[in-house]
């Protein structure tokens, strides 16, 4: 994809952009031309972030998910700054700990819930309206996961949560449709992000474990790896993609149902 602006003049919104996959976006999306606002609640990440693309290209705003308010004043003030909105990349989640379903946390699934399907449920209907409102022909991608498609590999909670994160995403592709608006997912296999890995040797042991019982052999799945089909999906070059949730996973969901 080098050589090639592909969001030129686009103005985005990165959920969860303060780390991770999200933060690798925001620095790819705004090398493609974008304009970006980096949503979090990690105010000194997503700053930093800010500060390492250039505040010409990037901006941090504070906001939680799962508090509908704050998700559609995120969504105002960046029509407010840049006068429009063309891509929403919702990408915010959690992780629960790997436990048996005999010790299921209730509590813990309510808030991976709110965070997982609630926020981008919100996200989604206020990025909607405000693309509807302008007349554009958006494009809306969402961080699902394998564990959309599969079950056994992840916690229960956030299986079920990105099970349901790809049905809405179906949904919404069905009626937002006649407005010009794609709804697309990204599913990635593991990766060593900071909700994953709490630091570098973490990150090692993730990767090398997640390496050994990958299907495709000879690389490592990083966040930049992600990034590049959430930017595909962003971008004019998927015009006629939509309801498509894009594994990322080296075949695994393929040869490992």
């Amino acid at each position: 994809m080098s050589g090639l602006r592909r969001l030129d003049g686009k103005i985005v919104i990165i959920t969860g952009g303060a780390s991770g996959i999200g933060a690798e976006a925001a620095r790819l999306f705004t090398d493609h031309g974008a304009k970006v606002v980096i949503v979090d609640v990690q105010e000194e990440l997503g700053q930093n972030v800010v500060v390492s693309i250039g505040k010409d290209k990037a901006t941090f705003y504070r906001c939680d998910v799962t508090n509908e308010a704050e998700v559609e004043n995120a969504v105002n003030f960046t029509v407010e700054k840049h006068g429009k909105l063309d891509v929403l990349f919702s990408n915010a989640g959690i992780l629960e700990p790997l436990e048996s379903f005999l010790d299921f946390d209730i509590e813990r699934f309510d808030l991976t819930m709110a965070v997982n399907v609630r926020g981008a449920a919100a996200f989604i209907k206020h990025a909607a309206r405000a693309m509807v409102d302008k007349g554009t022909r958006g494009s809306i991608v969402c961080t699902t996961s394998i564990t959309s498609e599969i079950g056994g590999l992840g916690p229960h909670g956030y299986t079920a949560s990105k099970h349901a994160l790809l049905g809405l995403i179906r949904s919404a592709c069905g009626d937002l449709g006649k407005y010009g608006i794609r709804v697309n997912g990204v599913a990635p296999y593991a990766v060593a992000t900071p909700m994953t890995s709490h630091d570098e040797e973490m990150a090692r042991q993730v990767e090398e474990y997640f390496e050994n019982k990958g299907i495709l052999k000879g690389v490592v799945l990083k966040a930049s790896h992600v990034a590049q089909v959430a930017l595909f999906l962003a971008s004019d070059d998927s015009a006629y993609v939509s309801g498509q949730n894009f594994a990322v996973d080296g075949g695994y969901s393929v040869v490992k149902p």
